[in-house]
């Protein structure tokens, strides 16, 4: 199921306040312990910046420059103006060979979501009638047709995505 064009990207999805950071965060732990590589997108709405005001990349970006690329020998950074705003399959191409892309947000669109629904902060979960769910990560017993974790259960999340999705074995034949 691993796409022809690289990577699968998996949308971490729900309500604010529901724990989407956190859930990302222990799973990329738990992938990368099971000898995944992962990349991960966090889609903001609202706009952001990069850099800090005052810095030189902001500087460069503030006076006009359309892209400013950040290069250090640990990491590079980059900004640059698009005219909308991208799906993740369109950003694929600017990730290092990684074996799945997980994304906070893009509760729209249109990749595979894993939602993360707590009790209390919301009567009914924010994808419940979307053909794009493919699991729900939750505190409350129900059933909405597709796989169920405990908020805790991210050890059989990770497993479940790796299954899916074939990573371990798609990155061996891809070796051969």
């Amino acid at each position: 199921m691993k796409s022809r064009t690289g990577p699968p990207v998996v949308s971490i999805v729900g309500f604010s306040g529901s724990g989407k950071t956190t859930l990302l965060e222990k799973l990329i732990r738990e992938l990368i312990g099971r000898g995944c590589r992962v990349g991960t997108i966090k889609h903001d709405v609202h706009g952001f910046d990069l850099d800090r005001p005052g810095k030189d990349s902001w500087r460069h970006k503030q006076a006009g420059a359309v892209g400013v690329i950040i290069s250090s020998p640990r990491r590079i950074g980059m900004v640059m103006d698009v005219d909308h705003d991208h799906h993740p399959e369109q950003l694929k191409r600017f990730f290092p060979p990684v074996d799945i892309i997980l994304t906070e947000g893009y509760k729209q669109g249109t990749t595979p979501k894993i939602e993360i629904f707590r009790l209390g902060l919301r009567d009914e979960p924010l994808c419940r009638e979307d053909p794009h769910l493919i699991g729900i990560v939750t505190d409350a017993n129900i059933d909405i047709g597709v796989p169920r974790f405990s908020l805790e259960g991210i050890p059989d999340l990770a497993g479940f995505l790796i299954r899916r999705f074939s990573l371990i074995a798609n990155r061996a034949a891809s070796r051969t």
